[in-house]
């Protein structure tokens, strides 16, 4: 991973929250109709790796998850 895996998971979490989609929602109402349209996209991505089992990331191990973690 370029950064390490702190960079890594910092970046993965990032990406990987609600909250982003909904900014995103929100500057397309108000914006560019394309964000609008992308806001469901990147929402429904999160949703589907969710219920994959691929919740965000304990930095001291990437590859335990809120949703896999004991």
């Amino acid at each position: 991973m370029i950064g390490g895996q702190r960079v890594g998971v910092a970046a993965y979490n990032t990406v990987h929250t609600y909250v982003w989609p909904l900014a995103l929602a929100a500057i397309g109402l108000v914006g560019p109709a394309p964000l609008l349209e992308l806001a469901p996209i990147w929402a429904a991505h999160i949703g589907i790796d969710r219920a994959l089992g691929y919740g965000l990331r304990y930095r001291f191990d990437a590859k335990d998850t809120t949703i896999t973690r004991a």
